[in-house]
């Protein structure tokens, strides 16, 4: 085992670990929570790879001893269960190494941030719209299946329903690592609700995922932002908002991409409270900086690094729902599921992990270059 190239790379891991496993304790490491969250991110992926290096090194060992107990053994009854032993002991050895070998990859730093989604009904009018509210619907369910919190920050109603437009962020565990493969076009074939004669249209929905950006990330004057506030509509009644806590904010940015300055408007009316409101306008404007920010570093590296998922261009058609052959294609792997009506209650978590596995075998392939 010590001539083992992967075994090799596994050293030193086991010092960071304990090192990492102290720091978090430490009362001063505690109160930068910056700092703090970054090393527990650390502890628990160093945890995983450790974990998978002991099952490689007891693979391994058992490998030794199946092959000792043949070159020495003579007794058929020992043998043939070495010999069951080692050929299943071989046979998983390839899965293992993949395995170890993915974990060394570095992760994506973004992946570990909480996401801004916005759907948009594209082409096809009403039943845009409707679709639009079908795909919140089921990114809603998914939330609630791997326990984020969802938040919508606005939204804007179809004529017949569903959403023309609808702004929400997501937060808890690796969220933007499992949304972003949301990123593009979805497009749906079904017959509307309005189609008299039964004929099947097609129409389309955008989904776009930004990571949320932390304060950290983009510096903004916050002096030279210029605030309205206004009365929030409702359903009316006891819905009508007879206060002015939605807010509007405009703010003069020089676009890193066109070297042009651009005002960006945004609105929030999530909540009745219009402090409540500022601060999640703020943080919805520092996303999409960040956002249009990093537009050139995506663009710098799209030539390095292949990928077979979207990293957002709304150009790309990555799925079809056809509900009257009930089946869900994902066009970026060939991936089709027959059991649509389970797919848009939120089952997505088997298509994103195969779209997860694509996209870590291109980076495996990189990294071994």
């Amino acid at each position: 085992m010590t001539d083992n190239p992967l075994l090799t790379r596994l050293e030193g891991f086991d010092a960071r670990f304990e090192e990492v496993a102290t720091l978090i304790t430490d009362p001063a490491v505690i109160a930068d929570q910056k700092r703090y969250v970054r090393l527990t991110k650390e502890y628990h992926d160093l945890e995983k790879i450790l974990k998978a290096a002991s099952r490689y090194r007891v693979l391994l060992s058992g490998i030794e001893e199946a092959k000792s107990v043949l070159a020495e053994e003579t007794d058929e009854e020992l043998r043939a269960f070495a010999r069951e032993e080692l050929d299943s002991a071989e046979a998983e050895v390839p899965n293992l190494e993949n395995e170890i070998k993915l974990l060394l990859v570095p992760a994506d730093p973004e992946d570990a941030k909480n996401a801004c989604v916005e759907i948009r009904g594209g082409t096809g009018g009403d039943e845009a719209a409707l679709f639009a509210g079908d795909l919140f619907k089921m990114y809603q369910k998914f939330a609630e299946k791997r326990g984020w919190q969802l938040a919508v920050t606005s939204y804007s109603e179809g004529a017949a329903g569903g959403f023309k437009e609808i702004c929400f962020t997501l937060s808890g565990e690796d969220v933007y690592g499992v949304m972003k493969y949301e990123s593009g076009v979805h497009r749906v074939q079904r017959v509307p609700a309005t189609e008299t004669q039964g004929r099947v249209h097609t129409s389309a929905a955008t989904v776009a995922v930004l990571p949320e950006a932390e304060e950290f990330d983009v510096e903004i004057q916050e002096g030279a932002i210029k605030w309205d506030t206004f009365r929030s509509g409702g359903a009316g009644g006891q819905n009508v908002n007879k206060v002015e806590s939605g807010v509007r904010l405009r703010y003069m940015w020089k676009n890193p991409v066109t070297g042009e300055e651009d005002e960006i408007l945004i609105e929030c009316t999530e909540t009745r409270d219009q402090p409540k409101n500022k601060e999640r306008a703020l943080s919805r404007l520092r996303t999409y900086i960040y956002s249009r920010e990093r537009e050139k570093y995506l663009a710098d590296i799209a030539q390095r690094r292949k990928t077979l998922v979207s990293t957002g261009d709304r150009s790309a058609k990555i799925r079809t729902y056809n509900f009257p052959q009930g089946r869900m294609t994902d066009h970026r792997i060939n991936y089709t599921v027959y059991n649509l009506d389970s797919f848009m209650e939120g089952n997505i978590q088997e298509c994103i992990d195969r779209l997860s596995i694509a996209e870590n075998t291109e980076r495996m392939k990189e990294a071994a270059l």
